[in-house]
């Protein structure tokens, strides 16, 4: 790497624009230092007009897909959707802190798995503090809930790529259909979570309240919308249909993004249909025309993924993918079982130090200049995803969703401080991390290594 003005230029925006996203000065939104970030490195040259026609191929499907399933999200929101869920959460949890514990975890796992990480964040967390706040639980006895939600939600992107853009984005540029993205993590994914999941439940078992209130109302009043025109109330059994039925229907457009990707259909297409027909769904039953959305919809993502993908692109001209490549290749020759552990560790330690978004996007891009078999290849970049998407939640800057969380958590009036937060999570990450990328070995080279070879 040459340390010409272009590469120190390239280098500072870098630097500057993260720095920026992690301290977000007067709370500005981070899509604002990556933009100015990556006109920098547009100007400084290491990335061209046809870099970004490149880019734009590259990033465009998965944010449409990001994009649409927000947009779901928002139209479930406005159906009272996940107020609804919080109310049936508290009853069934019927009077146990322990159980409710669980349901908290298990509802935020299917929070990512249905939409994605970011929206999981955003939707679950206000609701899970106002029913925590609603129970009149103490401080001390609603960390355990929050925190161990919070990491579940952020973590569970990790065992289907289309729960999070950046997975989204890497699979784009390790040609790597959803399909098989799924077919070969969701296994050692899933089990670490469980794993994960049962380390944060025997650290918080002393601290959870025996029993909490079992009748918590007045969730659902402020936003519930009766189901059609002119009626004003329904019955619990009516509502719960509805919901059931508006569940049933998100759960559809899931399967049929994995579906679309086996028979090679943009993944994208199928995303935009589903989102569609849930905004006509909405504007038959309650009259709320889909033009909201343009207020709504958080537009930003499409610039800062865009931005950050320049930025990393520019990094890549300038030589870094040559460093890494001398750096890397010895993590991953030898065994598949050390190339698993050693880029899974070495994500976790760049995306705490830099963040998951651009750590994924430069291993992700180096693996691909590496010339590795294809078995390699996947397990690799798998690998790199645990790293980015689990390990990556030791600090809370390693992601913008952990960060995302402590703001709303903070601003429901619930402390948690730095400290807190790290002494739970230096305990639990590490080993449900090992053992993630552990199994993934197992799992891929017993299942399909025959196949990729």
């Amino acid at each position: 790497m040459q340390f010409q003005p272009m590469v120190w230029m390239t280098i500072f925006s870098f630097v500057a624009t993260l720095i920026f996203i992690l301290w977000r000065p007067r709370g500005i939104n981070e899509a604002i230092p990556a933009t100015i970030g990556a006109i920098l490195v547009f100007i400084s040259g290491s990335v061209t007009l046809t870099d970004l026609g490149i880019i734009t191929e590259t990033i465009s499907g998965a944010a449409i897909t990001i994009i649409a399933t927000i947009v779901m999200a928002i139209v479930l929101e406005s159906f009272g959707f996940f107020n609804w869920v919080a109310e049936k959460l508290a009853a069934k949890a019927k009077g146990s802190g322990i159980r409710l514990f669980w349901y908290v975890n298990l509802l935020c796992f299917l929070m990512t798995l249905f939409f994605n990480n970011d929206g999981s964040i955003l939707i679950t967390t206000p609701i899970l503090v106002m029913l925590l706040n609603n129970m009149g639980l103490k401080n001390h006895q609603k960390i355990p809930y929050l925190l161990s939600g919070g990491l579940i939600a952020t973590a569970s992107s990790a065992p289907i790529g289309v729960s999070n853009i950046v997975n989204l984005i890497a699979l784009k540029i390790v040609d790597m259909s959803l399909y098989m993205h799924t077919a070969m993590m969701f296994v050692p994914a899933t089990l670490g979570l469980l794993l994960l999941v049962l380390l944060l439940f025997l650290r918080f078992k002393k601290v959870l309240p025996k029993t909490v209130p079992t009748n918590v109302r007045g969730l659902t009043k402020s936003s519930y919308h009766p189901l059609k025109p002119g009626i004003q109330h329904s019955s619990e059994k009516d509502r719960s249909k509805f919901m059931r039925n508006v569940l049933l229907f998100v759960f559809a457009v899931r399967v049929s993004l994995f579906v679309a990707s086996y028979f090679a259909i943009p993944v994208s297409v199928m995303a935009v249909i589903g989102s569609l027909i849930l905004l006509g769904w909405r504007w038959v039953y309650l009259k709320i025309p889909p033009t909201d959305m343009l207020k709504k919809t958080p537009w930003y993502i499409l610039v800062f993924a865009f931005s950050m993908y320049v930025i990393i692109y520019g990094l890549n001209n300038i030589g870094l993918t040559d460093w890494l490549i001398a750096f890397m290749e010895p993590m991953v020759s030898g065994s598949l079982l050390h190339a698993s552990v050693m880029m899974g560790g070495l994500l976790s330690i760049l995306s705490n130090i830099f963040n998951n978004h651009p750590a994924l996007m430069v291993g992700t891009l180096t693996l691909t200049h590496m010339g590795l078999d294809t078995l390699t290849l996947k397990v690799s970049y798998l690998a790199n995803v645990i790293g980015s998407d689990m390990g990556s939640l030791l600090l809370p800057m390693g992601t913008l969703a952990t960060l995302m969380w402590m703001h709303i958590v903070r601003k429901g009036k619930i402390m948690i401080t730095w400290w807190e937060y790290v002494k739970i999570t230096f305990v639990v990450i590490p080993p449900a991390t090992l053992f993630t990328l552990v199994v993934l070995y197992y799992w891929v080279s017993s299942l399909f290594g025959g196949a990729l070879q």
